[in-house]
């Protein structure tokens, strides 16, 4: 089951019904099950709050990930959301809002998928990965 969820934030995401399949797909293709996954989106200081008390770092990122799955095989967590830092990062990039958003949205699956991004090997993948869902994702305007 998929949850959207929106904290401290006017963002509203109004196509939920045409994200699910695409999460799903991906999520299927990698060889695990959806269990129950709920996005948050939310604002930079809200983020900044998880960010300090669950992980121990005062700065200010895109994405946050919780894995709560207790078999391997299942995905089962929380994936916390900037739409702030995603705005920002769009910009910076000179990508489209949705595109960094989808983006930041199947980063988080990978992560709950045990990709990581911790070396350069490891971002090079993650990259790939994203890359190769994106071109798979819902178009927006």
């Amino acid at each position: 089951m998929l949850t959207y969820c929106f904290e401290d934030t006017p963002f509203t995401l109004d196509h939920s019904e045409e994200l699910n399949p695409w999460i799903e797909a991906l999520i299927q293709e990698e060889g695990h099950e959806l269990a129950e996954l709920s996005y948050i989106f939310c604002s930079d200081d809200y983020l900044l709050e998880i960010n300090k008390t669950y992980l121990q770092h005062d700065y200010y990122t895109d994405v946050i990930t919780f894995d709560h799955s207790e078999e391997d095989h299942l995905v089962e967590g929380d994936i916390f959301i900037s739409v702030e830092r995603v705005h920002e990062n769009s910009q910076n990039f000179q990508e489209e809002f949705w595109q960094e958003l989808y983006r930041v949205m199947a980063h988080g699956v990978l992560h709950l998928l045990g990709y990581q991004d911790k070396s350069k090997q490891d971002t090079q993948t993650m990259r790939a990965k994203e890359d190769y869902y994106l071109s798979k994702a819902p178009h927006r305007p």
